[in-house]
């Protein structure tokens, strides 16, 4: 039970600076909607939801070993943004990036460091997390991030193709979740090994 409150603890700061990361993203190119928002913050209460950061994890722990979850998504608004080209994928690809970025920071202690047995659990879970999130969340089903990296190449015509996969996007990331989540775990086993040495 303690290994499963330090993982949900782990989780939430997370996907805190996932989202956060996003915020920041859109600030830079022009748009102030998460600012406004009071989204711009490690305040984990400011990002969290029930179903996303508490029954998703739960029910993925239980079913998979492993836990995936998600904040609410950090508003910005894609037409003040400075490129409106790439603009949208930029912002989308901030939060795995930010989830890579301390995976390979903590990764790189656990390869090099010599930890206690604690603290090589909390780090390694730390590591593990991380890429979870950030691979789960380049799966390209909407709303997750991959489905707006792989948008923005679509060309404009597509416009109403993509409206109607977001329209029951999050029916197809629940059945994601339900019934292929598994295929994740070699997945982040093999990116946990090529950052740490060890295995996941």
């Amino acid at each position: 039970m303690l290994n499963f409150i330090f993982s949900i603890l782990i989780l939430i700061m997370s996907i805190v600076a996932h989202e956060v990361s996003h915020g920041y993203a859109a600030y830079v190119q022009g748009d102030n909607t998460a600012k406004f928002a009071g989204r711009l913050t490690l305040n984990p209460l400011k990002h969290l939801e029930w179903l996303g950061s508490f029954f998703v994890p739960v029910v993925s722990y239980m079913l998979g070993g492993f836990i995936i979850g998600w904040a609410k998504p950090v508003p910005f608004n894609p037409y003040n943004l400075r490129n409106q080209r790439w603009g949208e994928a930029l912002v989308a690809i901030a939060g795995p990036v930010t989830n890579i970025c301390i995976a390979v920071f903590f990764g790189l202690i656990l390869r090099f460091a010599t930890l206690s047995d604690p603290l090589t659990y909390i780090v390694s879970t730390i590591v593990g997390i991380n890429l979870v999130l950030a691979t789960f969340n380049l799966v390209p089903i909407p709303p997750l991030d991959g489905s707006k990296i792989l948008f923005s190449l679509f060309p404009n015509k597509l416009w109403e193709l993509r409206r109607n996969f977001e329209r029951y996007g999050f029916v197809f990331v629940l059945l994601f979740i339900f019934f292929l989540s598994q295929y994740l775990s070699p997945v982040v086993g093999a990116e946990f090994h090529l950052i740490t040495g060890l295995t996941f």
